[in-house]
């Protein structure tokens, strides 16, 4: 019994230090988001770039997050609540590694729309965009404060995002028919998709929050 508070306090700044790790990398994809975002509608050929690096330290800290959550997991022998936290973690640390990733595509996808005229639904797509960004926020608002409420939010911006997705996919499809605007119309179609993948990853992190702090995901 002797032992089992220091072991106890132990294990709770190896979770903190794994949360603010957490953290750390959640504004590391925020800031890949924004230079993605540069990159599209300010035709920002250094916002591109830069989102490579910032790609990779996202990598890095993902695998170190990874590491130490399994190795807390094998060396502390959790119990029932701290286990659903550190695999909750795991698994939403992959979400924020995957919105790294389609925000890298999104930077070198809008480099192959600088050559070409601004598309007529440019401003369709600032919006969707807008949305995800604020999807990011809310996701990275509730893994700081562990607030299941937020997943609310996230569901309903989710939503908004797939009904974005659907109008500009039609309105896109439209000019693969026409010769001149196939190639831009395809790269768009592309960032869109990306987009609405990004959603979903935010809105999956809402939902392992609701895991953490309730035991179950919230109904969709």
């Amino acid at each position: 019994m002797t032992n089992s508070r220091p072991l106890r306090l132990q294990f709770e700044r190896q979770v903190k230090r794994v949360q603010a790790d957490v953290l750390r990398m959640g504004a590391l994809v925020e800031t890949s988001c924004s230079l993605a975002f540069q990159a599209i509608f300010e035709q920002n050929l250094t916002a591109a770039t830069a989102i490579i690096a910032q790609e990779i330290e996202t990598d890095r800290l993902y695998h170190h997050i990874e590491a130490n959550c399994i190795g807390i997991i094998t060396l502390q022998a959790p119990v029932a609540n701290d286990m659903r936290l550190l695999s909750a973690m795991l698994q939403l640390v992959r979400d924020l590694e995957r919105i790294g990733d389609y925000a890298q595509e999104i930077g070198q996808l809008a480099t192959k729309l600088f050559t070409h005229p601004p598309a007529p639904c440019l401003s369709r797509l600032r919006g969707m965009f807008e949305r995800v960004q604020m999807m990011l926020s809310l996701s990275l608002l509730a893994i700081t404060n562990l607030d299941a409420t937020v997943g609310n939010d996230l569901r309903e911006l989710d939503q908004v995002v797939n009904s974005d997705y659907e109008s500009l996919y039609q309105t896109l499809a439209q000019g693969l028919e026409i010769p001149a605007t196939v190639e831009p119309n395809l790269v768009l179609v592309l960032i869109i998709r990306n987009l609405e993948r990004m959603a979903d990853h935010a809105a999956n992190i809402g939902q392992r929050i609701a895991f953490i702090t309730q035991g179950e995901r919230n109904s969709p």
